[in-house]
């Protein structure tokens, strides 16, 4: 049997890259802490709907192949895929979003790629708002622009669980 001995944060920044052509910003943004997009005061993300790629870093000192290393997401809206030092670690679509990348570790700096699909509501509730251009399109609205926006994004917390293999 398996048990968690420790857990480890990776906090921010996170450099979160955009799918083009979906109305958010070209250049890679930096958030300080995870939070949803609809939060956000800058209507290209507070309405994005699409694949965003949240870019980070860790470290690991030493790797120990009697114990095993989780990525735990927290909360995600709606899907994830992850890559670790390029490779991808599989796709996470419920609660809880965690995934073993003990074979994707190496010494010393990680990298951490996660790429995160919410669903077309907020950019639909986006496109109803007064004077903008529409970047969705559906025959029949379905949401007006006061409609509530949902939680988009990796919500986290993000952080590494360390699981050793406990002799019974």
């Amino acid at each position: 049997s398996w048990k968690s001995t420790s857990t480890r944060a990776i906090n921010g920044p996170w450099h979160i890259h955009f799918q083009k052509n979906r109305g958010a910003p070209e250049k890679p943004v930096n958030f300080e802490q995870l939070t949803s997009f609809s939060n956000s005061r800058d209507s290209a993300i507070k309405y994005f709907s699409g694949t965003a790629t949240y870019v980070n870093a860790f470290e690991i000192n030493s790797l120990n192949n009697k114990e095993k290393i989780v990525l735990d997401l927290g909360d995600v809206k709606n899907l994830a895929e992850v890559y670790i030092n390029g490779k991808n670690a599989g796709i996470l679509w419920k609660q809880p979003y965690q995934t073993d990348i003990s074979s994707y570790l190496k010494v010393g700096k990680n990298t951490l790629e996660i790429k995160v699909i919410n669903s077309w509501v907020n950019r639909l509730v986006g496109d109803m708002q007064p004077g903008t251009k529409k970047i969705g399109f559906i025959t029949m609205p379905l949401f007006k622009a006061d409609t509530p926006l949902e939680p988009a994004g990796l919500l986290g917390p993000v952080q590494l669980l360390q699981i050793q293999e406990s002799k019974q």
